[in-house]
């Protein structure tokens, strides 16, 4: 006899059970049998190019949509679809979208105090205070929405959603209308107050560098397909896929035939490594490559490289070392090979 599922794990917040959705539009993407578990308290980013799922992904879990099999749990009980209740979204959830949802005429303050009740007016204030001054928009308090800049807007966003004691915040793309400049600030500011007040976070993005630079566990997503699951660092070191790899870091690929042109020999069809694996220096087993060209990255440099027709990158922290069309010995010490 087939043993039902225990799903109530004690630090599982979130269990996705094979999960499938598929859309009648071609324009949208939907989701193929997922299945995996959210830890209490953690960020969770699903990483994918545009069209793997994502977004649908975080919408059934909110249970926005409904799906055509398998289940969403939260803690433990099943997320019910926009089908079997009056308001679609579950009460604990709350998800901050790319267009906000903000009421535009409205004040800040009043934008995020009004997901409070008036039963404690003194209460609601102060909820509502501390969590601008979390999100550093305490000074944007009497500015109408209007006013704001994309990434104010965002900050604002997510005050609203996590002020009314959220469980779980879901993000959809929370930084596409950020510059630079505020990215990395607003990335830890979410990290902060997630250690800060417990809630677990789940986001979607087509940047690896958010779900690198803020989650404690990466979801790969491609064509509505759960490829990888896994610590950032364990994922970026030891990818299962040649698209993971080249979604997080940038990494050469080469097929069968030209790697062994570069002394690397395998049985399998391709090979990948990182810019960052290359070492230049010279040693018994190192090569020699032309440098093509040179990219300035700030702090180090990019170096393209080739050898018998086949074009690496290397990473060089010694800028100026080596200039365009001098020739370098580089050994690739570490690879990984695909079927």
């Amino acid at each position: 006899m087939k043993m039902p599922y225990l799903y109530l794990v004690e630090d599982q917040i979130i269990s996705v059970r094979n999960l499938t959705k598929q859309h009648q539009s071609a324009q949208a993407s939907g989701v193929q049998n997922i299945s995996f578990d959210i830890k209490r308290g953690s960020i969770v980013a699903i990483i994918g190019e545009s069209g793997s799922g994502k977004s649908t992904l975080l919408k059934c879990i909110f249970g926005l949509l409904k799906t055509d099999s398998g289940e969403v749990l939260f803690n433990g009980k099943r997320v019910l679809g926009p089908d079997e209740q009056l308001i679609p979204g579950h009460k604990e959830m709350k998800m901050v979208t790319q267009d906000f949802s903000l009421n535009i005429y409205a004040k800040v303050y009043d934008n995020i105090a009004s997901m409070l009740s008036n039963t404690n007016v003194q209460l609601k204030q102060e909820k509502t205070i501390e969590m601008m001054q979390r999100l550093h928009i305490d000074h944007l308090r009497d500015k109408k929405i209007t006013e704001l800049s994309g990434g104010e807007q965002q900050r604002v966003a997510i005050a609203k959603a996590l002020v009314s004691n959220t469980s779980v915040l879901l993000l959809d793309e929370p930084f596409s209308q950020v510059d630079a400049l505020l990215k990395n600030q607003l990335r830890a500011d979410i990290k902060r107050i997630a250690a800060e007040t417990g809630v677990t976070v789940i986001m979607v993005s087509h940047d690896p560098l958010d779900g690198l630079f803020l989650s404690d566990e990466l979801l790969i997503l491609k064509d509505g397909k759960l490829l990888q699951t896994g610590a950032p660092s364990a994922i970026y070191n030891d990818p299962d896929h040649i698209y993971t790899a080249q979604i997080l870091g940038n990494a050469v690929v080469l097929s069968q035939e030209d790697a062994l042109k570069l002394g690397i020999t395998t049985d399998q069809k391709q090979v990948m490594f990182y810019p960052e694996w290359v070492e230049l220096n010279t040693t018994w087993n190192s090569r020699r490559f032309e440098v093509l060209d040179i990219y300035y990255k700030g702090f180090y440099e990019e170096l393209l490289l080739e050898r018998h027709g086949v074009k690496i990158r290397a990473i060089q922290l010694n800028r100026g070392a080596h200039k365009k069309n001098d020739h370098v010995q580089a050994n690739i010490g570490r690879f990984k090979s695909y079927k």
